[in-house]
């Protein structure tokens, strides 16, 4: 029971990653484009989000193991 909530609590926690990068980035890219008068900060905002809450993701659960890629006497 524990790995499968731990299993769970990751998926909460990618889910929030996702979240908090859209609304974030998404936030100031609205505000940029209300400021500016532009129409691409939004866009930009939301996909500049997305990117980076799929990078934390990788490195936070990413696993990599250095052994596969040193060379074996």
């Amino acid at each position: 029971m524990g790995e499968q909530s731990g299993r769970q609590d990751g998926a909460y926690v990618a889910l929030s990653y996702i979240l908090a990068g859209l609304l974030l980035y998404g936030g100031l890219g609205w505000l940029g484009d209300r400021y500016l008068g532009t129409r691409f900060c939004l866009p930009a905002g939301i996909i500049l989000g997305t990117v980076l809450s799929l990078y934390l993701i990788a490195r936070r659960f990413g696993h990599h193991d250095d052994t596969s890629t040193r060379r074996r006497p």
